[in-house]
């Protein structure tokens, strides 16, 4: 339903703690963003309004969640979240860092991001600076104060959120590197705690549902089947700000304390759909390493900060980077409802592969009165080694036209098991190449049953060129897609080898030769 919000019931008040104190705003739009409740309503216009769709960092605040004993410290984009999501929670702008009065700075005039950026002359315009304050205050949080040294790689993974388009990065990157060395900032947690407890966790809501238990979600959802789902909001925050959309009710599944876990079985990881993307590509990378250069690149942290794989998943579009992946690990989706009146309805479960969920062009298998509630992934099994021609080899790759925080022009995944040296089971994930996320039969029928070599790898590399029908657009022709798709699958085979030789350099030089004269043509 997409229209004005109803003025005949009153929102309950929105409250989150602030510099020491518990502000309360009542009646805000349940479609109202964070970045215009901190702009419009309290003045805080160093929060900046930049690109006002979760790309450019400048909107870039820090949220505080109660987690065991202490607070988990989570940079995010303050121009696409909700306000209303962050009830509850502790927030920080780049004015705070100086006047919070829990935030004990040891007698310094500045907190150690803002120094580290002034001793390294990481500012020029400004713009974009409030944004890469706000994000080292996220990293200072979580890295320095917990022990961390920062390299230079952990400074680019924080900040891939975070553009500027004057400064340059490499002081930004020094200033990052430098905070450890400054005196410590540390918040009083207890403090922030003591007022997190006066915030009432129950909050009826007549716009702004977000049920705190399972069961009160599913019931949600079957009393409000026109209500707008969202989680981490990466998506609908821009049909908000960009769509000029708006939601008569919204429905937030991130409070429902079952869906805010990873649960852990013999066979496979449950992934709920509270879980925020960067838990969930934590959890993957644990269980397959070899996905952690391919999660860094997911969006930026900020956003990975924010949205939910299960957001991701049911969202389904063509280009989003989880699906491809997912697909090759052979996830399945777990879809629920509350079926019955009241409460002496039940939950009712579901469970689909994910390439069974698309039916079309962002269109699923989710009825109305359902919500993805899980995503399954089958736990990896022995890595594949050269030297014992057997177990599972899996690589998944992006390709866009920005290497951070950019959408994919082509996606590729690939698992293959090998025993012996033979595949005896594969499956292939793509993305950006048909009108939804696809699974490659062809290709993976081209691969089962034969030798893993550069042979059978070929093979398989002109079944995947042949197998879909990309379109043109802004990203990338329809010719490069098929090309690169086919190219990836061949850098994947050399890539399980030890180490590539000549020859093979030679074999790789002349099979994107041959596919960029066929795509060119």
């Amino acid at each position: 339903m997409k229209s004005s919000v109803p003025t005949a019931v009153a929102e309950s008040p929105l409250q989150f703690v602030r510099r020491g104190t518990v502000v309360s705003l009542p009646n805000v739009s349940p479609t109202r963003t964070l970045l215009q409740v901190l702009r419009e309503d309290l003045g805080l216009t160093g929060t900046k309004e930049g690109c006002n769709e979760g790309d450019c960092g400048a909107c870039t605040v820090v949220i505080g969640e109660p987690e065991g004993r202490g607070l988990r410290y989570r940079a995010i984009n303050s121009c696409i979240r909700l306000a209303h999501s962050v009830h509850g929670l502790a927030v920080w702008t780049v004015e705070d860092l100086t006047a919070d009065p829990l935030i004990d700075r040891q007698g310094a005039a500045l907190h150690p991001a803002q120094q580290a950026l002034v001793d390294c002359h990481g500012s020029q315009c400004g713009f974009c600076t409030p944004g890469f304050v706000m994000s080292l205050f996220g990293m200072y949080q979580n890295r320095v104060l917990t022990g961390q040294a920062i390299t230079r790689p952990d400074a680019q993974a924080d900040l891939s959120g975070n553009l500027c388009r004057c400064t340059g990065y490499r002081p930004i990157l020094d200033a990052a590197c430098r905070m450890p060395a400054l005196p410590a900032a540390r918040v009083n947690e207890r403090a922030v705690r003591r007022l997190l407890d006066q915030i009432p966790a129950t909050r009826p809501s007549p716009h702004y549902i977000a049920p705190e238990s399972l069961t009160a979600l599913l019931r949600a959802r079957r009393e409000h089947p026109q209500a707008q789902v969202v989680a981490g909001c990466t998506d609908v925050g821009l049909w908000i700000n960009k769509g000029h959309q708006r939601f008569a009710q919204v429905l937030d599944v991130t409070r429902a304390a079952e869906l805010r876990r990873i649960e852990r079985y013999p066979h496979h990881l449950a992934i709920g759909a509270g879980v925020r993307l960067s838990d969930a590509f934590a959890a993957l990378v644990k269980d397959r390493p070899a996905l952690a250069p391919f999660a860094e690149r997911f969006a930026g942290l900020p956003v990975r900060q924010s949205g939910t794989l299960a957001g991701n998943v049911a969202n389904g579009s063509p280009i989003g980077d989880s699906m491809p992946l997912l697909i090759a690990l052979g996830a399945s989706v777990v879809l629920m409802r509350w079926a019955g009146r009241g409460a002496r309805g039940h939950i009712e479960h579901r469970e689909l592969p994910l390439e069974d969920f698309y039916i079309g062009y962002r269109k699923n298998r989710l009825a109305p009165d359902e919500i993805v509630a899980w995503v399954k992934v089958p736990k990896a099994r022995p890595a594949y080694s050269v030297q014992r021609s057997r177990g599972e080899w899996v690589r998944a790759y992006k390709v866009s036209k920005r290497f951070d925080d950019d959408i994919s022009a082509v996606c590729l995944a690939v698992k293959v098991w090998i025993e012996r040296g033979r595949v005896v089971q594969a499956r292939v994930g793509a993305g950006g190449v048909a009108a939804t996320p696809a699974r490659a039969w062809k290709t993976e029928a081209a691969l089962e049953g034969r030798p893993w070599n550069a042979e059978t790898v070929r093979a398989a590399m002109q079944a995947l060129s042949d197998e879909f029908t990309p379109i043109s657009d802004m990203r990338a022709s329809a010719g490069y897609r098929r090309a690169v798709l086919a190219n990836l699958l061949w850098r994947g085979w050399l890539e399980s080898q030890a180490a590539p030789t000549d020859a093979l350099r030679l074999e790789v030089g002349s099979a994107w030769g041959a596919l960029r004269t066929e795509a060119q043509s």
